[in-house]
C-alpha cells in the first residue's frame, strides 16, 4: 500500500507499521524499546510521529492506505527529545558516556548533554554469569531483553520486577543470572539499548548494530551445522566480539553460546603453533621443513611397500569445502588411492544414503525457510534446542504459535516438553516404529494417491510389509502405547503441509539408513516431497561442514558431486579435470581403515581435524590402529589424545582464521572469511595439504580456495554454478546450482526425481533388532549425543568460559534406577560396558526412561566412547552410538 511520509510517498505492505514507513522514507526515530525481531511494544514514547492528525508511537501503530504521516516537525522532534530525556534522568551520567548505547546515541542525536542524566544509582550488578553481566543501574525496564529471551529464543528466563522507577530485569528463578534458566545465547546483550547488559572483557558494549571502532568481518560459524551468519569485531589481532548478524539467511539476528561465545579457545596457551615430530617415542617441535620431509618419506615409503592403498586420510567435517576437495583430490591424484572418508561415517552417512536411495540426492528435499512453515512437525531423534540451538528456538516459536509437534525421543528434553505428542520409543526399534505410524497413514486412508500413483513406487510391496505392522504390535516392539501412536499419525496425516526434521537418533543405529528409508516413507505416502503440499524430510547435520565434507567427495566411493567411483562416467570428467587416472574401486571406510591398520596393511594415515580417539566407538581399539600404523599424521588445534598418537602433528587453522565456504544442514553454501591470522606457524588445512603435496613433487593446482571451489564445478554439475565471487554477491546459494545464471534449488524434486526412474521410492525394509540388548549383566541401554554448551570432543568449547557453565560429562539416570543402586546426585560412579568402561558423576533425571542412561561424549577423560560397540549400519557403516549394553557401580566419593 502507498502512505506519505513527510511529503514522500513510498509503498509498505498491508499491516506495516508507522515505523516501517517512517524508515521506508528515510527518516531516522528513536526506539528504546523497539527490536524489529521482536513484537512491537510501544513503551518508551520515543519514536512518535503524527499520523493524519493524531499523535501516535510508530513502533505499535499500523499504518493504513494513503496515510499522510509526519515526523519532522519542530513539535515532534521536541515531544521524542523530551520522553529520551525522561528515560534518561533516572540513569546515571556513565549511561550517556556508553559507547554503542543506542540511548546514548538517541541523546546525542537530540542534543541532550550528560547533564541529563540525575541518577543516583546504587541498585548493584550481577556478574555471576561468565557472558552475561547485568549492571542494574543502566536498565530502564524497556523488556527488550525479556521479549528478546521468550519470543526468539524460547526460554522466558528472565522477567521484570519491582515497581514504578525500580522495575529492573531480573532471572525469573529469582536468583543470580549464573543460576538461572540462562542459555547465553546472547540475544538480551544484543537487543540491550542502554549497556544494562553486556559481554563482559573486549566486546562489553558492542552489538549487531552498533560495532564502535573494531573491524568486523562476516563469516559463517564453525559449530554446528545450522550455518548462522555472524559478524566478528576483531582489534589488534584478536577476537574482540562475535556478533550474529540480522539479515542472516538462518540466524536472522540470532545464536547460541557456543557461536556467539566460545571463541577463548583462539588464545589458549594449548594451541598449537608449531609442528611436532616424533623422536626417541617424544613429540618435540620442529620446523615446516623437516616434518614436511618425514611425511612425504613416510608416504613414498608406504606406497612402495603396500602400494596406494597402503595410504588413507580421515578428513574433517570442521574443515572448509576447499579444504575437503584438495585432501580428496590429493589421495585420488597424487597417491593413487579412494582411501579417504570424513566423520558423515560417523552421523550422517545414512542419511546420504537413505535419501538417495528414497528420492536420489544425498540432502535435505527442502529448505528451513519452507519448513519453518510448516503447520505440523515430526521431529525425530533430534533434539535441536540443545545441538542446534537457533533452530530449535525457531521451531520452538512456530509451536507456540499454532503448529502441531510431534516429538520421537527416547528422553523427555528440549522441544519434546513441549509435544502435541511425544513418543518415547526404546532405543533401537525406530523402523517399526515408522512402519506403526504408516500403517495408521495407510489404512485410515491419509495418503495422497495421486501422488503415489504418479511419482512413486513400490506401494504394493510396501502395503504387504505393513501388514505385519498394526499399532498393537508396534506397542510390543516399541514400548510406545498404540494410542499415542495412532494419535500421531493422525495428527501427521491430517496436517495440510507437514514436514519431517531428524537427526542423529535416526542414524546411529545397526539398521540406520533402514530408520532414513521407514521415516522417509512417511513424507512420500503424504505427498509431501516436490508438490508444496508439505515440506519433505530433513536431517539436522551435527558439525558445521559434514554436509559439505561429503559434496566435496572426501568420501571412500564418490568423487565431489556423489559422482560413484565405479562409474566410467563420473570418473572420466575427474580425469579430464585432474588429468591423472582415477582409481575405480572404493577405498577404506573409517572402520576398515583402522581394521587395516591393525591387520598391518595401512602403512600411513593422516587424520585431519578428528580427535578419533574420543568420537569414535570402542575408542581402545582405534588407539590399538593408531599404535600398529607406522605413519600416523594429525592436523589439530591442541594436543588431541590423536595427536597424542602422531608421528607428526601439523598446527592447524581454526574456522576463525581461514577462508572458504561451508555448506549447512539445508544445503546452503556460505562464504567463510578469516577474520585473525592463526597463531605461530600454524597453517590452514589448505595450505598444509599444498605444502605435503608440493614436498613430494605434485602439483595439484587450484592455488586458492577460491580456484578449488571453482575447478570443483568443473568435474561436479550440481555445484557448477557456484564461486566465492558469486556468493560474495548474492550471499548464500543451495545447491544443485548447475548455472551461475540461475539460483539454486532450495525446494527438490518439483519436476522429477533424482533416481532412475524418476520416482520416490518406498522402501520395504522389516524392523530388525538392535546390536545389543540389555541383559542381567548389562540391564541398562545407554544413549550417548550432545548437551548445550559444548560441542563434540570439546577441543574448542572447553578451552573456553563454556567450562564455568558445564565442567564434566554426565551420566542421567532415572530416579528409579538411582535407588537401585543407592546412588544420588553428583554421586562418582563406574560404567561398564561389554567393550570398556567409564568413569562419571549421576545426575538424577526424569528425562530418561527406567532402564535407560544417557551421556555427552565432550570430555575425552570421562572415556566415554570406549563404552561403545562396533555395531554399526549394514549399509554404511555408522557406529550404533545411541544402543550400548551398561552396567553401574557406585564409586566412593573423593576426599
Amino acid at each position: 500500500m502507498r502512505v506519505e511520509v513527510d511529503g514522500i510517498g513510498v509503498e509498505v505492505p498491508e499491516g506495516a507499521s508507522l515505523l516501517t514507513a517512517a524508515r521506508a522514507a528515510g527518516a531516522e526515530l528513536p526506539t528504546l524499546c523497539h527490536d524489529d525481531r521482536m513484537s512491537p511494544a510501544g513503551s518508551c514514547r520515543a519514536c512518535l510521529v503524527r499520523a493524519d492528525g493524531s499523535i501516535a508511537a510508530a513502533c505499535v501503530t499500523p499504518a493504513v492506505a494513503g496515510a499522510r504521516i509526519e515526523t519532522a516537525t519542530d513539535s515532534l522532534g521536541e515531544l521524542r527529545r523530551d520522553a529520551v530525556a525522561l528515560i534518561a534522568s533516572s540513569l546515571p551520567p556513565r549511561a550517556l558516556a556508553a559507547e554503542g548505547s543506542e540511548l546514548a546515541q538517541a541523546c546525542r542525536s537530540s542534543g541532550i548533554g550528560p547533564e541529563a542524566a540525575r541518577g543516583a544509582g546504587g541498585r548493584g550488578e550481577d556478574t555471576s554469569h561468565p557472558y552475561v553481566h547485568l549492571d542494574r543501574d543502566l536498565c530502564i525496564a524497556c523488556g527488550r531483553c525479556v521479549r528478546m529471551c521468550s519470543e526468539v529464543q524460547g526460554t522466558f528466563a528472565l522477567t521484570l520486577v519491582g515497581r514504578g522507577a525500580d522495575t529492573v530485569v531480573a532471572p525469573g528463578t529469582g536468583g543470580s543470572w549464573a543460576e538461572s534458566d540462562c542459555v547465553a545465547c546472547g540475544g538480551c546483550v544484543d537487543t540491550c539499548p542502554t549497556g544494562a547488559i553486556t559481554e563482559p572483557g573486549p566486546g562489553r558494549g558492542l552489538t549487531s548494530a552498533h560495532h564502535a571502532a573494531a573491524r568486523t568481518t562476516r563469516t559463517t560459524c564453525g559449530y554446528c551445522a545450522v550455518g548462522c551468519s555472524l559478524d566478528v569485531a576483531t582489534q589488534d589481532g584478536g577476537v574482540t566480539a562475535v556478533l550474529p548478524v540480522r539479515d542472516g539467511p538462518v540466524n536472522r539476528g540470532h545464536a547460541c553460546v557456543k557461536g556467539r561465545f566460545a571463541h577463548g579457545f583462539l588464545t589458549s596457551s594449548e594451541r598449537l603453533t608449531r609442528p611436532l615430530l616424533r623422536r626417541d617415542g617424544s613429540l618435540e617441535p620442529v620446523g615446516w621443513d623437516e616434518a614436511l620431509s618425514r611425511i612425504a618419506e613416510g608416504l613414498r615409503q608406504a606406497v612402495a611397500t603396500g602400494g596406494p592403498d597402503a595410504v588413507a586420510a580421515i578428513s574433517s567435517a570442521r574443515a572448509t569445502n576447499e579444504e575437503n576437495y584438495l585432501v580428496q583430490k590429493f589421495l585420488r591424484a597424487a597417491i593413487g588411492t579412494n582411501n579417504v572418508d570424513n566423520c558423515s561415517r560417523l552421523c550422517h552417512a545414512p542419511s546420504a544414503a537413505g535419501l538417495t536411495a528414497s528420492f536420489g540426492l544425498a540432502g535435505g528435499t527442502d529448505s528451513f525457510d519452507d519448513v519453518e512453515r510448516a503447520d505440523c512437525f515430526l521431529m525425530v531423534g533430534a533434539n535441536p534446542v540443545e545441538a542446534h540451538p537457533v533452530v530449535g528456538a525457531r521451531l520452538l516459536q512456530r509451536a507456540l504459535r499454532g503448529a502441531r509437534l510431534l516429538v520421537v525421543d527416547p528422553r523427555t528434553v528440549g522441544l519434546a516438553t513441549d509435544a502435541h505428542v511425544h513418543l518415547r520409543p526404546r532405543p533401537g526399534t525406530n523402523v517399526a516404529l515408522f512402519h506403526g505410524l504408516a500403517h495408521v497413514l495407510l489404512t485410515e486412508g491419509l495418503v495422497d494417491e495421486d501422488f503415489l500413483r504418479e511419482r512413486a513406487a513400490g506401494l504394493p510391496e510396501f502395503t504387504e510389509l505393513l501388514a505385519d505392522y498394526p499399532p498393537a504390535r508396534v506397542a510390543d516392539i516399541t514400548g510406545v502405547p498404540a494410542a499415542d501412536l495412532i494419535a500421531a499419525a493422525r495428527r501427521y496425516g491430517c496436517a495440510e503441509h507437514p514436514a519431517i526434521v531428524y537427526g542423529l537418533g535416526v542414524t546411529e543405529h545397526l539398521h540406520g539408513t533402514d530408520g532414513v528409508r521407514a521415516l522417509a516413507n512417511l513424507a512420500i505416502l503424504r505427498g509431501a516431497v516436490g508438490t508444496g503440499r508439505g515440506y519433505g524430510i530433513n536431517p539436522l547435520r551435527g558439525q558445521n561442514n559434514v554436509q559439505g565434507a561429503s559434496d566435496m567427495g572426501a568420501l571412500p566411493d564418490t568423487l565431489p558431486g556423489y559422482g560413484k567411483v565405479t562409474d566410467p562416467v563420473a570418473r572420466s570428467r575427474a580425469e579430464e579435470v585432474w588429468g591423472v587416472r582415477v582409481p575405480d574401486r572404493p577405498g577404506l571406510r573409517i572402520p576398515d581403515t583402522f581394521a587395516a591398520a591393525r591387520a598391518g596393511d595401512l602403512r600411513a594415515l593422516w587424520v585431519i581435524g578428528e580427535d578419533v580417539c574420543a568420537t569414535d566407538p570402542d575408542t581402545n581399539r582405534v588407539a590399538d590402529a593408531l599404535r600398529a600404523c607406522p605413519l600416523v599424521i594429525c592436523s589439530e588445534l591442541f594436543l588431541s589424545e590423536t595427536a597424542r598418537h602422531a608421528d607428526v602433528v601439523l598446527p592447524a587453522a581454526s574456522w576463525l582464521e581461514k577462508d572458504g565456504t561451508f555448506v549447512n544442514f539445508d544445503r546452503r553454501f556460505q562464504r567463510v572469511r578469516a577474520t585473525v591470522a592463526p597463531p605461530g606457524e600454524a597453517r590452514t588445512d589448505f595450505a598444509a595439504v599444498h605444502a605435503v603435496a608440493a614436498a613430494m613433487g605434485v602439483d595439484l593446482g587450484c592455488p586458492t580456495p577460491a580456484a578449488a571451489l571453482d575447478e570443483c564445478g568443473r568435474l561436479a554439475p550440481v555445484f557448477a554454478g557456484l564461486s566465492h565471487e558469486r556468493l560474495d554477491r548474492e550471499g548464500a546459494i543451495p545447491w544443485p546450482c548447475p548455472d551461475a545464471d540461475q539460483p539454486g534449488e532450495a525446494t527438490l524434486y518439483t519436476g522429477r526425481f533424482a533416481t532412475a526412474d524418476g520416482r520416490a521410492h518406498l522402501a520395504s525394509c522389516p524392523y530388525l533388532p538392535p546390536g545389543e540388548q540389555a541383559d542381567d549383566d548389562y540391564p541398562l541401554i545407554m544413549v550417548t549425543g550432545r548437551r548445550l554448551t559444548h560441542y563434540n570432543s570439546g577441543s574448542m568449547t572447553r578451552r573456553t568460559a563454556n567450562l564455568l557453565l558445564d565442567s564434566t560429562d554426565r551420566l542421567d539416570l532415572h530416579p528409579d534406577d538411582a535407588d537401585r543402586y543407592g546412588l544420588r546426585e553428583g554421586d562418582p560412579v563406574t560404567v561398564e560396558s561389554r567393550h570398556g568402561q567409564a568413569r562419571l558423576l549421576t545426575r538424577v533425571s526424569r528425562a530418561v526412561s527406567p532402564g535407560q542412561v544417557f551421556c555427552a561424549f565432550h570430555f575425552p577423560s570421562s572415556g566415554v566412547n570406549r563404552l561403545t560397540s562396533d555395531h554399526a549400519d549394514t549399509v554404511t557403516s555408522c557406529p550404533e552410538y545411541k544402543v550400548t549394553a551398561v552396567r553401574v557401580t557406585p564409586l566412593p566419593h573423593p576426599v
